[in-house]
């Protein structure tokens, strides 16, 4: 019992100690280490090599440069025809008067058959490529 009392009055002596002594503390600052946004400009090289290091994608500059311009002229005028197209099926498709019915139509360019079926719903826009044999089917209705 006597140890008890005294390891009793040990503990209650260093957690009263412990209540009383000064504590101190610093403000902390935040100060940046990317010298975009402050930090030290001394710090750009080791940041910069840092993602240079990191960077997992390869990109070379005769990649970027080995586009044909040929394909892609070609690209740019098969989205500008669709585009047209698209403005002239909509626009006749909404200018008819009631009863009138569009004409079927067919066109094609590129690798590409556009076939333009009226019916009854409204007008069925089948899109072919003839080098994949795939099609997608669109239906624009009548109002």
């Amino acid at each position: 019992m006597r140890i008890y009392r005294s390891v009793l009055i040990a503990v209650t002596l260093l957690m009263t100690a412990g209540i009383f002594t000064v504590s101190q503390a610093q403000q902390m600052i935040y100060e940046p280490k990317n010298p975009a946004f402050g930090g030290n400009p001394a710090n750009y090289s080791w940041l910069k090599n840092s993602a240079q290091t990191q960077n997992q994608h390869e990109e070379t500059r005769d990649a970027r440069l080995a586009r044909d311009p040929l394909q892609d002229f070609q690209a740019s005028l098969q989205r500008q025809v669709l585009s047209q197209l698209t403005r002239d099926i909509v626009r006749r498709q909404f200018d008819l008067e009631e009863g009138e019915v569009m004409d079927e139509s067919r066109f094609e360019f590129g690798e590409f058959t556009i076939d333009l079926q009226p019916g009854v719903d409204g007008v069925t826009v089948l899109i072919s490529n003839i080098m994949t044999g795939e099609e997608t089917s669109i239906t624009v209705p009548s109002f």
